[in-house]
């Protein structure tokens, strides 16, 4: 079974820091939610702290680890404290680096242009995350990308994870356009960075779920 085997649109909530937000994403409908271990993120979490999360969450949500050019001990230690199903790698990481932890994985690319797609050739990797290219910033910027590059990069055979500054206004046009396999969304259903909004979480994945 791999990730096509799944019917509908599915929904990543990436970036939860507590367990009051997580389970408010399970109730507004997520599929996924990621648990970002990136230390200069403001969505950062221990260890520790994705260990209480995650133990909360029921056994279908799938639990997403996200990192930036980690060491491999900290992704490993990660997997077993949380039960990690997926792997989101968001930096460097090369196709062998990303294939040695056993389970899973999805790696971004920041896309501003054509050239952006290229890295992907050849790329092994379960799915591909679509990402706005900000300078400084690897994610959760809350910018949108030209969705036309999404649409060449589904060319390159894998399940497509389309993130960037989706919010409940734009996210049923992005599945229109794209159909891609998940939204991943963050900053658009926030109050602050790492406040996590319960009514934009309905609003969104209703929205999803309606395109």
């Amino acid at each position: 079974m791999g990730l096509y085997c799944l019917v509908h649109v599915k929904v990543k909530i990436c970036g939860l820091t507590s367990a009051a937000d997580a389970q408010a994403a399970v109730e507004a409908g997520a599929d996924a939610l990621g648990l970002m271990f990136y230390a200069g993120s403001p969505r950062h979490v221990s260890i520790q702290a994705a260990r209480s999360i995650a133990a909360a969450l029921p056994p279908h949500i799938i639990r997403v680890g996200v990192f930036l050019d980690p060491d491999p001990s900290g992704v490993f230690a990660a997997i077993e404290a949380c039960g990690l199903n997926l792997l989101q790698f968001h930096g460097a990481e090369t196709a062998e680096f990303c294939a040695q932890f056993g389970i899973m994985t999805l790696k971004a690319f920041r896309l501003r242009d054509a050239a952006s797609l290229l890295p992907m050739a050849g790329f092994q990797a379960d799915a591909f995350l679509l990402d706005s290219y900000v300078p400084e910033k690897p994610g959760g910027t809350g910018e949108t990308f030209n969705w036309d590059l999404a649409l060449r990069a589904r060319n390159f055979g894998k399940p497509i994870f389309l993130a960037g500054g989706l919010t409940p206004q734009n996210a049923a046009q992005a599945v229109r356009k794209v159909q891609p396999f998940a939204v991943d969304v963050s900053s658009g259903v926030e109050q602050s960075p790492g406040k996590k909004d319960a009514q934009k979480m309905r609003d969104f994945v209703a929205a999803v779920r309606a395109a």
